[in-house]
């Protein structure tokens, strides 16, 4: 049994960097009822503050068309959709994180194009056209929502450039010119607007390091480095449908925030803020883990430990309203979503909701559990018991004591695991319906929820003891709060006469 006697004489700051920005699919599907019910049900239990997709600058939002007239072919700039989709973020208490891409076809040099609604990963055939283009676009953004707001939004020069999917021959130096016009067409609105990059996974941090050392010698502007990050091997198996992929242990995506941080810190601007504005387990939006308590289970000491190392890391995405491979086959598909179709929440979803219900006091912490209390004294914290081995048994007890300042306290403890909060399973043992009906939708979300716990407990000379054992793959939220009795206030009570119908 592992025993941990928490401290509170020497708190620290837990930093909340994992509610910083969330990752969507392309920003077209934000046009759909149903991403904004996913997006409206994220935010009212979690909240993050910035939102980051692909697709801006792509087709079907529809904002650089090129028109004929008097026989001269001209720039048209359409803002209907993304005036839509953004006024939808700001009132559900989210702002862009603006990823600049991918290529307009009419602007592009060339046909490439990845995913299943092709964006295109090539170099504008027109440099000046695509200065003009943002320029256009950010200019439209301070005029609509003012310069106060747009001051806030991180603008980021396109998506995994050091990968051939995403950038034409993932060419090096032709990004950084990419870079050098956007970051000049972005300050030319405003001096004080963020421009960052280059945006690239894990693999090729030689681009950090040149990045920053072009930006250095060409005097171009930068505000912010930013970087993707996973940690799944090479798939061992690919079907139609799915990739099955080995990963990494957590402490290897630690690793990579560690690692890159220290480049930007030996850099010519060595106090540039770290942004990942992609991360999961899977890189793969097929990747059945995805829908996994055990993702959950591995996702939490990268919530419990990643802002030691980074200003920010988005989870990649909040939905599985997403289409890179195209339109999803089923109701659990591997998809990256902290909702899953049908608005029915995944476990992972939960992780973010208890990691949400965390102080800012941090009192203890280790790889298995973080210990924090919050502004009224009551405390809050969680833990978890990541299995990678196949198999059943891996039970954890731990033993705690915790300082609490009340005597009586309400203990509340939410649960996921293997058998609880795990609608994954209960779509398996449902024979896994495609599209499944409405009953069956129904009972998928009942079962997606945490299992409560509740008991009411006594302080020992103000220390909480605890004994909390952790299933496989569990992660469990445990809030402790003071009891303010008022049975005496109810006249003539006899609870007696109730419970001998009982």
């Amino acid at each position: 049994m592992k025993k941990i006697k928490v401290r509170d004489d020497e708190p620290k700051v837990f930093k909340k960097n994992w509610k910083f920005c969330v990752g969507t699919g392309r920003l077209g599907l934000a046009l759909r009822k149903e991403y904004f019910d996913h997006l409206k049900l994220v935010q009212e239990k979690i909240g993050f503050q910035y939102i980051r997709g692909h697709g801006l600058l792509s087709d079907d939002v529809g904002i650089y068309r090129e028109v004929e007239i008097d026989g001269e072919t001209k720039p048209f700039y359409n803002f209907t959709y993304i005036d839509r989709i953004i006024d939808s973020y700001l009132e559900l208490g989210i702002r862009p994180f603006v990823e600049l891409g991918f290529m307009p076809s009419a602007l592009a040099s060339g046909e490439q194009t990845v995913f299943y609604w092709k964006g295109n990963v090539t170099p504008p055939k027109n440099y000046n056209k695509w200065y003009d283009l943002i320029v256009a676009v950010v200019s439209h953004f301070v005029e609509r929502y003012g310069i106060e707001e747009v001051l806030k939004w991180p603008f980021e020069v396109w998506n995994e450039p050091n990968l051939v999917n995403f950038w034409k021959d993932a060419d090096k130096q032709e990004y950084f010119k990419l870079y050098k016009v956007t970051a000049a067409a972005v300050k030319s609105v405003h001096p004080d607007l963020q421009v960052g990059g280059p945006a690239i996974c894990g693999g090729s941090d030689e681009w950090i390091v040149d990045f920053l050392r072009f930006c250095a010698d060409e005097n171009v502007p930068v505000d912010f480095v930013s970087r993707h990050a996973y940690t799944s091997k090479k798939p061992h198996k690919k079907t139609f449908e799915y990739y099955y992929q080995e990963l990494e242990a957590p402490e290897d995506m630690l690793q990579q925030f560690k690692t890159v941080r220290e480049l930007i810190d030996q850099s010519p601007f060595p106090h540039l803020p770290f942004h990942i504005t992609e991360y999961n387990t899977s890189y793969s939006p097929i990747n059945p883990v995805h829908d996994t308590v055990f993702n959950a289970a591995y996702i939490a000491r990268i919530l419990s430990e990643g802002g030691d190392y980074v200003d920010s890391f988005s989870y990649w995405t909040f939905s599985d309203v997403f289409e890179e491979m195209d339109v999803p086959k089923a109701q659990f598909h591997g998809g990256f979503g902290l909702v899953a179709l049908n608005s029915i929440p995944k476990p992972t979803f939960h992780l973010f909701t208890f990691f949400n219900a965390l102080g800012d006091e941090r009192l203890y912490r280790d790889e298995e559990i973080i210990v924090t209390r919050r502004e009224d004294g009551s405390i809050a914290l969680v833990a978890w018991n990541l299995v990678m081995e196949k198999g059943n048994g891996f039970t954890k007890d731990f033993e705690m004591e915790i300082p609490v300042p009340f005597e009586d306290v309400f203990v509340k403890r939410q649960t996921i695991d293997e058998d609880h909060g795990n609608p994954w399973a209960v779509w398996k043992q449902m024979g896994r319906p495609r599209f499944p009906h409405k009953k069956a939708v129904e009972t998928l979300r009942q079962v997606a929820q945490p299992k409560v716990t509740t008991c009411r407990m006594r302080t020992e000379n103000n220390i909480l003891r605890l004994q909390v054992k952790l299933t496989k793959n569990e992660v469990t939220l445990i809030e402790v709060e003071p009891v303010k009795d008022e049975t005496y206030t109810y006249v003539g009570l006899d609870d007696s006469f109730i419970t001998s119908y009982s």
